[in-house]
């Protein structure tokens, strides 16, 4: 079973390749952030014409999160329950697998913007809130998923300048440290499982030739719960469509798991 995970900044502008990269990587599941449309816009039909149901949770121009499926989508929950937000960042629901039912949870993090910033101290309650609630998924759904772009660089092998960047916005010891404890909920950061080439990055600056240069961010993850970890085959990054034509700056994380 393969599960992605991409920001698309904008599916209006990357309808195409989203639709393109799902012809050549066929992954079973697809979790899609920064969708920056509504609802209404979404484009059920054109993904349902290519054999995926889709739940979607957007909004208009900002944010905005998806999940694709080959399988049926079931009990979903839109946003973090009891964390009022009016910003679309979570989208979760339950697929059946061979090995079982397999709880799904897609996030938008919270930039942040910077360090002391009103935008971060709504990064910091925003985790806060995430990290409460999963903590109940985990009790209820010991197969599960967290899956997207989480906006923080764990290590710092995770950054092109770990250095310069330190406690910078997605480098800081507070971003760092909610990273971990989510591992220690019992979740296992699947990219790092695996021997991986260094400077191995996940979004790059449309700016100052930041793809070209390598000077990029790990900053999106896929996360499984311990009772998953025996079933990880494969964690990679597809660098391929951040070569395409207008591409987002993000590109796809990939995970194989058996069964």
């Amino acid at each position: 079973m393969k599960i992605a995970t991409w920001n698309v900044n904008s599916l209006t502008a990357r309808h195409q390749h989203v639709l393109d990269w799902l012809a050549i990587a066929a992954p079973d599941l697809l979790c899609l952030q920064e969708l920056k449309l509504t609802d209404d816009k979404f484009p059920f039909d054109a993904l349902a014409a290519v054999g995926y149901q889709a739940a979607a949770f957007g909004q208009k121009t900002y944010n905005g999160v998806a999940l694709l499926a080959r399988q049926e989508l079931r009990d979903v929950v839109r946003n973090i329950p009891g964390f009022a937000d009016e910003q679309s960042r979570i989208i979760a629901a339950t697929v059946d697998t061979p090995g079982g039912p397999l709880r799904v949870v897609n996030g938008y993090f919270v930039n942040g913007q910077e360090p002391g910033s009103e935008k971060f101290a709504y990064k910091m309650a925003w985790l806060d809130a995430l990290h409460r609630w999963l903590a109940d998924e985990l009790a209820r759904h010991p197969r599960l998923v967290l899956a997207g772009d989480f906006n923080i660089a764990p290590e710092d092998r995770d950054s092109h300048d770990p250095d310069g960047l330190r406690e910078t916005i997605h480098h800081t010891t507070e971003e760092r440290e909610h990273f971990r404890r989510l591992l220690a909920l019992g979740l296992v950061d699947t990219f790092r499982l695996f021997e991986q080439a260094p400077r191995s990055f996940s979004w790059w600056d449309y700016r100052i030739l930041g793809f070209q240069k390598n000077r990029g961010l790990r900053i999106d993850h896929i996360l499984v719960s311990t009772a998953l970890q025996p079933a990880v085959r494969a964690c990679t990054i597809d660098r391929a469509p951040r070569k395409w034509t207008k591409p987002s700056d993000h590109t796809p994380v990939v995970l194989t798991l058996e069964g």
